[in-house]
């Protein structure tokens, strides 16, 4: 069952999306997390809770691995992006691309810290 509800926004909110789209991220949308906004940016992902009136990163920044989201974990051979019985191999520049990633987004969302 999806989200029909729509996600009523405060100024302040819009203008942090506003600023994500100038970044070059795009949003998009997950059936299962529909009460989230998702954004994405070289095939990274994160969900954004709009509650209280500020966005907040919902859970982690993860790997977008077709509809689904893949989260960082270390193993036994490495780390990588995995999701249920998948994984993307975490190299040096999936890395780079990740925390590059999660910068930007702390920035736009917590620009004075």
């Amino acid at each position: 069952m999806t989200n029909t509800n729509p996600i009523n926004l405060t100024p302040s909110q819009m203008a942090v999306l506003e600023g994500l789209l100038r970044a070059g991220f795009t949003f998009v949308s997950f059936e299962k997390y529909g009460r989230f906004i998702g954004v994405e940016k070289e095939g990274f992902v994160a969900l954004l809770d709009p509650g209280e009136g500020k966005l907040r990163v919902f859970s982690q920044v993860g790997y977008r691995m077709d509809d689904e989201i893949g989260m960082l974990v270390d193993r036994a051979e490495g780390k990588a992006f995995v999701c249920h019985d998948r994984a993307v191999d975490a190299t040096p520049g999936l890395l780079e691309t990740y925390e590059r990633f999660r910068g930007e987004l702390r920035n736009h969302l917590h620009p004075l810290q």
